[in-house]
Order: structure tokens, then sequence, then C-alpha cells
């Protein structure tokens, strides 16, 4: 059944319309991680640790990590809202997400589900994943229209990217998120709006670098296009000839995000890039 589940899965294509890639789910089940039967302690871990996951009322930031159970049973969960998203929006993200996730991956002890165009990233795992950058696996998503001047947009977009980097990598433990705007044109005045955020449990360089290898896939994935986005599980980039994003709430200096369980060692895997079906089995 998990292999007709895969092939079922893998039939299903992200649609992209002529104005912007328009996509809802994106998610991955860790086949080679392992599964778990039904009514088991990890699954009733599991299941406790997602329903009340955005029960945490006290989090205004979009940034969930927390685990529940112990040694072989207990599970790990990162959610993560964009750096726009109101907390109540943010809250509901994670809940359908959470709903979605059992739904497409129903037994994996690993799963990875982006909702709703990336508004939203569920990640749970029966291994250590808090304070670990990782880029595989991944997706590119790009409208198919061309911009008028190339050679242009496509350097700005590569200048954009790179300085909302580091305004997003010296970001704090709550939020590693940044955007802005450049001028793609010496014709006319044409911008380019610009996204870039990592789950704020990385540190500053493994930010940077989750960041920067999308950002280093777009020569070869997604020039001369009006919008793309470039998804991996510690980061995501954008970029679009127009305005995508809302104002982004403003933090209070005076309240730090909850310390998680220590983190394990950083792990750093290859990049790989994906025009993605909407599920993948692995």
């Amino acid at each position: 059944m998990a292999a007709i589940f895969c092939m079922l899965a893998l039939l299903l294509s992200c649609l992209i319309s002529g104005t912007s890639a328009q996509y809802n789910i994106q998610y991955y089940c860790y086949q080679k991680k392992g599964s778990y039967t039904i009514n088991s302690t990890f699954q009733n871990n599991l299941n406790t640790l997602l329903s009340t996951l955005s029960s945490h009322t006290e989090i205004n930031y979009g940034f969930y990590n927390f685990s529940y159970g112990q040694n072989s049973d207990k599970v790990n969960v990162i959610g993560l809202c964009r750096g726009d998203v109101k907390p109540d929006e943010c809250r509901g993200c994670l809940n359908d997400s959470a709903v979605t996730i059992t739904q497409r991956c129903p037994n994996q002890k690993e799963a990875l589900l982006w909702f709703n165009s990336v508004k939203c990233v569920l990640h749970y795992s029966n291994r250590p994943i808090f304070g670990v950058m990782e880029t595989y696996p991944g997706f590119n998503v790009k409208n198919t229209n061309n911009v008028t001047d190339p050679d242009n947009f496509n350097q700005a977009v590569s200048n954009l990217m790179r300085n909302l980097t580091v305004v997003a990598a010296s970001g704090d433990s709550r939020r590693k998120y940044a955007t802005g705007r450049a001028i793609a044109s010496n014709f006319t005045t044409v911008y380019v709006y610009g996204l870039v955020q990592c789950t704020p449990d990385l540190s500053e360089k493994d930010c940077s670098l989750c960041l920067e290898s999308a950002i280093s896939e777009i020569p070869s994935c997604c020039v001369n296009t009006i919008e793309s986005i470039l998804v991996r599980p510690s980061c995501n980039i954008r970029f679009r000839n127009d305005i995508f994003y809302d104002q982004t709430p403003k933090l209070d200096p005076d309240v730090t995000a909850p310390s998680p369980s220590p983190p394990s060692p950083l792990s750093y895997t290859s990049p790989m890039s994906y025009t993605s079906p909407e599920g993948t089995c692995f």
C-alpha cells in the first residue's frame, strides 16, 4: 500500500498559472527512516504533540519546536510560519498541516510538509532535528513568464537575495526572516521583491549556508522568470516582480524564545533541487 501511495503521489504535479506560481501542499514521507504501528506509543506521542503544538499561545513569532516522549518513542517537531503571517493565521496553518501530514504520510516516523504556498512548514521526526541545517529534500517552483530586461533583473535578484541573507541570518532565536525590494531595470522603474527565511534554531553561519545554497541554484533553475520559489527543510527564498508579502509584525525586544533540548551536532547535506511533484516517498 505504501508503494501504491507513493506512485499516486508522484503523479500529482504543481499547478503553475500564467501569472503566479500556485501550489498548496508539498510533502515528503521519509520511508527509509522507518514506520510506526497503529496505536503504538510513538503514534500516541506524535498525535499528542501535533494536537497541542499551536496551543502555546504565548508564542506570537511563528516558530514552534517541541519534543514529547522518551527514548525510541520520542517525537521532535518543528513548526514555522512565514515571518509576515499573523499569530492566529499561523496557528490555523499549523493545525491544518498537522491533520494533513498524518493523512499524507500515515505511518512514517519522519515527515515534512509545506502548507498553503509555504505560509507554514511542519517537520516531525524520531531523530534530533533542532539546530540541524538541512537542504535536502527540497523543491523549486517557477513562473513560466519571462522578464523583459533579464540581465538587469537577474543581477538585481542575486544582489537582493544576498543582502537579505545577511539580515535574516543575524536574526534571533525567534525569527530569521527578511524581505525587501530592488530596482530591476535600467529602462523603467521595475522592482523585484524578495523574501528569505531560515528556521530560527539555526546558527547565523548555518542560516547563511542554507540560504546561499538555494541562491546558488537560481542560475540553473530560475533565471529570466518573474517569480521563483526555492524551498529547503531549513530555509526558503522567493522573488517576484510585484509585492507578495505583508508587513512583518514587530518582535518584543524583551522576550526570548524558550530553549528546546540541546541541539545535536550540526549536519550539512548537499543541495538537491527539484521541480517537484506534490508528494514524494523515499
